[in-house]
């Protein structure tokens, strides 16, 4: 698909503003509403098959209808030069991908925002019952003004229907960044895509990944045995609750993460607002991050790799027990008092005997 191509007589490409092995981007124009958009789309390749054109209808019908300030909502998506489409709302701003090229990491009270507002928009989609199942620094655009959005919701679900044999490594994301059960090829759930926003996190904060190969299979073999490099390694100043939490997203089970992205951004807001340091007030959080994650957490904070959870027994108010000052005055009043009531006993004997003789 060339520039100034026009799609079903609606949108007109304007320019290429991105490109990769599954499809192009194009800056375009929605001539009957007037507006500007982003339209990717996907190579013949793909869009050849009939099974995958039928479930990425379903698919882009399902991110249609997310409605969330981080994630970029879906307008349309149609068929056209042998071509599947889908069209979204532009964002200007660049990929977090792009940005972590030009300046190599984040650091922590910059990063902590961002990744926030992506477990704002993908944990939305997990209550949703969508998981992304291709979370990566190229999903998420990040504006001028701080805001992050997620993007590309359903469609390596629907390349996923591909036959086996006819898959590329992009048919499941970029190796660098899917889970261990991904690598495996076992269906993804949401602690997946809390897997993946663990690599993305550990990225931005160390300016490298946890798992280097040459080949696709290498990369799965990592994500599946492998142990990450320690992220203060790196950086030796990084807040070691902090790296415990990456770790933990890091684990290879699926149970031993947290189980949504609501949740791991939960933890990471708790973070984020017992540091001393405040966040950039550039990089602040939306409104709705910051509503979804406001409830306090009910699990208990990370525990390190490979040891038994910490039992926390539940605080046990003390009553306070009143103890008296003792009054010996008022005892010896008592015991006196007593002496002579007792003194008189004899005397009340003596004179039932007197006028009781026997």
């Amino acid at each position: 698909m060339e520039e100034g191509a026009v799609l079903n007589n609606r949108y007109q490409l304007l320019e290429r503003i991105g490109t990769g092995g599954m499809a192009d981007v194009f800056r375009a124009r929605d001539l009957m509403l007037e507006r500007t958009v982003a339209i990717k789309v996907l190579h013949e390749h793909y869009s050849a098959e009939k099974g995958f054109q039928e479930r990425f209808k379903q698919e882009a019908r399902a991110a249609a209808n997310l409605s969330h300030p981080n994630i970029v909502t879906v307008h349309d998506f149609g068929f056209d030069h042998d071509q599947l489409y889908i069209v979204m709302e532009h964002i200007p701003g660049k990929d977090l991908k792009t940005v972590l090229r030009q300046r190599g990491r984040y650091p922590v009270d910059e990063a902590i925002p961002l990744i926030v507002q992506a477990c704002a928009g993908i944990g939305y989609a997990h209550r949703a019952g969508l998981v992304h199942c291709d979370i990566k620094p190229h999903n998420m655009i990040v504006t001028p003004d701080g805001r992050l959005k997620v993007t590309d919701f359903g469609i390596a679900r629907a390349l996923s229907t591909i036959h086996p044999d006819e898959r590329a490594d992009v048919v499941w994301g970029s190796p660098q960044y899917f889970s261990p059960e991904q690598a495996a090829g076992e269906a993804p759930s949401p602690a997946s895509d809390v897997y993946s926003l663990g690599i993305v996190l550990y990225e931005m904060i160390t300016g490298a990944l946890p798992f280097n190969a040459s080949t696709s299979q290498e990369l799965a073999r990592l994500h599946l045995e492998s142990q990450p490099i320690p992220p203060h390694e790196y950086v030796p100043d990084i807040p070691p609750a902090l790296e415990e939490i990456i770790l933990k997203v890091l684990s290879k089970e699926p149970s031993a993460r947290y189980r949504t992205a609501d949740q791991l951004g939960r933890v990471l807001l708790r973070f984020g607002t017992q540091r001393e340091t405040p966040p950039a007030p550039a990089l602040s959080l939306t409104p709705e991050a910051v509503t979804a994650f406001k409830e306090p957490v009910s699990q208990p904070p990370p525990a390190p790799l490979n040891s038994k959870p910490a039992i926390t027994l539940p605080e046990i108010e003390i009553p306070e027990v009143y103890i008296p000052e003792i009054d010996w005055a008022t005892i010896g009043l008592s015991l006196l008092a007593l002496i002579a009531v007792l003194g008189l006993i004899p005397f009340w004997i003596w004179i039932f005997i007197l006028y009781n003789p026997r």
